[in-house]
Parts: C-alpha cells; sequence; structure tokens
C-alpha cells in the first residue's frame, strides 16, 4: 500500500496519483507538479488515501509543493493572458492566410512555453507563424492540431440531451464508435440525429450496446418466418427493449394482422448474426 494524493488537470478527465511527501491535501487545493510538459499547476480531487501498489504506475512522482497565494495568482494570470493570446494568434492566422481554426491556448505554468491548439482539414505548414509568434510573445510556442472530437471536450458544449456533452464532464478517453451502433439499437441514421456537437457520432451510443448486441441476438430475422400461437407469420419489427417481434399473421377467418408476440411466444426459424449488419460507415475519434 502506498499514500498518493489524486489531481487533475485542465482539458482532462483523468486522475493522475502523486506521492504527496507527507502534506495534508484536501479536495480542491491547488498544487505544484512536475510533469513531462514541465511545472505545472493542477487541482487536488481526492485527498490523502493509501492505494493497492497494482493501482500505481511507477515511478510515483511526488508534489513540488501545496500552491501558494503568489501561484495561484500566477495560474490565474495565465488564464487571464491567453485569451489575449488567442486573439492575436487568430489575427496572425488571417493575415497569413492559413487555413486552420484556432480552438484554444495555454501557458505552462513557468510561462517558458505557449501552446496553442488548432483544427485543420489536413496538414498545415506553421513554420513560418510559429517564428512570427515567437517573435511577438517571446516565448516557446509551439502549435498542436486536434480533432473535432478534442475540439468540444476542450472548449464544452451542450449536448443534444440537454446535459454538457460526456467528453467535458467524465469520459477519460474516447471510444471508438460505429454506425453499427446506430443501426443494432434502430435508431435513425439521419447524422443530425446521431451525430453528437462536434459532428461525429455521439459518445453515448457506446453505453448501452453491448445490451443491444445480446439482444439482437435473441431477436428474428426481420422479415423471417416464425411460428406464433396465431399460425406462420413474417416478423415485421423488433423491440429490442421489450424483447418482443411485431409479426404479420394470417388469421384463421383469412385476415391478415400484425401482432406484437413475446420471445418464448415464437418458434424462430432463423437468427440474425450482429456481423451481418452493414457497417460500411465507421468513425472513431479520430
Amino acid at each position: 500500500m502506498a499514500v498518493v494524493v489524486g489531481i487533475k488537470f485542465k482539458n482532462t478527465n483523468k486522475t493522475y496519483y502523486f506521492d504527496p511527501i507527507g502534506i495534508d491535501f484536501k479536495d480542491g487545493d491547488g498544487v505544484i507538479v512536475e510533469t513531462a510538459r514541465g511545472i505545472e499547476f493542477s487541482t487536488v480531487v481526492f485527498a490523502n488515501k493509501e492505494v493497492d501498489d497494482k493501482e500505481i504506475v511507477q515511478p510515483l512522482k511526488p508534489v513540488i509543493r501545496k500552491a501558494t497565494k503568489k501561484d495561484i495568482d500566477q495560474f490565474e494570470k495565465n488564464l487571464k493572458d491567453k485569451e489575449s493570446a488567442i486573439v492575436k494568434m487568430k489575427e496572425k492566422v488571417a493575415e497569413m492566410k492559413i487555413d486552420m481554426k484556432v480552438v484554444d491556448a495555454e501557458y505552462t505554468f513557468d510561462r517558458t512555453k505557449l501552446i496553442f491548439y488548432f483544427t485543420a482539414d489536413g496538414r498545415v505548414d506553421f513554420r513560418e507563424l510559429v517564428k512570427s509568434l515567437a517573435a511577438i510573445f517571446k516565448v516557446r510556442i509551439e502549435l498542436r492540431q486536434i480533432y473535432e472530437r478534442d475540439d468540444t471536450k476542450m472548449r464544452g458544449a451542450l449536448a443534444p440531451c440537454g446535459r454538457p456533452c460526456c467528453c467535458t464532464t467524465h469520459l477519460q478517453d474516447f471510444e471508438k464508435v460505429s454506425i453499427k451502433m446506430a443501426k443494432i439499437q434502430g435508431l435513425s441514421l439521419n447524422p443530425q440525429k446521431i451525430n453528437g456537437v462536434c459532428g461525429r457520432l455521439m459518445c453515448c451510443l457506446k453505453y448501452e450496446n453491448d445490451y443491444y448486441n445480446e439482444a439482437f441476438k435473441l431477436m428474428p430475422k426481420e422479415g423471417s418466418k416464425v411460428f406464433t400461437p396465431d399460425g406462420e407469420g413474417t416478423v415485421e419489427s423488433n423491440d429490442l427493449l421489450k424483447q418482443t417481434s411485431k409479426v404479420k399473421v394470417q388469421l384463421k377467418d383469412g385476415s391478415f394482422d400484425a401482432r406484437t408476440y413475446t420471445l418464448d411466444q415464437l418458434k424462430i426459424k432463423e437468427h440474425k448474426s450482429v456481423d451481418d449488419i452493414d457497417d460500411s460507415v465507421d468513425e472513431t475519434n479520430e
């Protein structure tokens, strides 16, 4: 067992473990730590606690110190200054006629580096832009190209459901989402219905996908012949949540009617595999 403190950095929902080196922390405390990017300001999300050694990625880095009033002032100044940096960046991009959209910017805590995030349709030659920005800000400039989902994650937005986008609240990583998931769930394939704010398939399609996969395997194939208590019929549609099928059957008087049956009322002639669903359009977080 080891005593750790959990912290989160800006634009990430991941919790990282650090060695508190004997300092008592509480939730919400600011903390100064060293990462691969240099010295950074971050926030404590859970106070000192013991965790199993198996949960720790060694070596466990120590915190440098609990954030002081001066550290907090520096962090807030960095946040304020980044706004003017974004404005100047956009002006330069327009002036140099570079095809990119500026999304965000951030200073490292010690202000030795200024990082700009942007989206673009393809590769962009920004070497002259970097030189121009370095002359303006007098610090090392780094440009990072991100994708549509990262754009939404960084800036935040409301999803079609009316709640904040999952990527901005709790998703630690983007998982693969495919059009097959929407097809199995019987959703409309209208992009306005299944795409998120980022323009890609909604992450929440993944949440109940395992259930729908299993339910789909149990249900009869639409268009297949089945035996019902009222005779043989043709499956018109399925309700995967209720696990019922709507079957068109011929009644004794010769008329046809579409009736709903539970699975235990049907004798299924054939099953349809999940792999039979056309997955010609596949989307990922890339």
